[in-house]
């Protein structure tokens, strides 16, 4: 397994001290997973939506219609 080191500021340090029982490199190694998950599904993402003609303006109105498609499902089984 490959390891990654980092700086942080001497104030930074200080408080990651201040919290011994947080594993920064557990958190660090988390945060750095979700980060590239993201970056990976929005390249996903370009790639499908390159070729597609839809404007802001079929978005605007095609997310409106699933808002209040979402709502009257969510209000017919009763979660609001």
């Amino acid at each position: 397994m490959a390891s990654v080191t980092f700086t942080v500021s001497n104030t930074v340090k200080e408080d990651m001290e201040s919290l011994p029982w947080v594993n920064w490199s557990e958190l660090a190694r988390e945060e750095a997973l979700k980060r590239v998950k993201i970056a990976r599904e929005f390249e996903e993402f370009k790639r499908i939506t390159a070729k597609s003609r839809l404007t802001k303006t079929d978005a605007d109105k095609l997310a409106e219609k699933v808002k209040v498609s979402m709502h009257k499902q969510l209000r017919k089984e009763g979660m609001i």
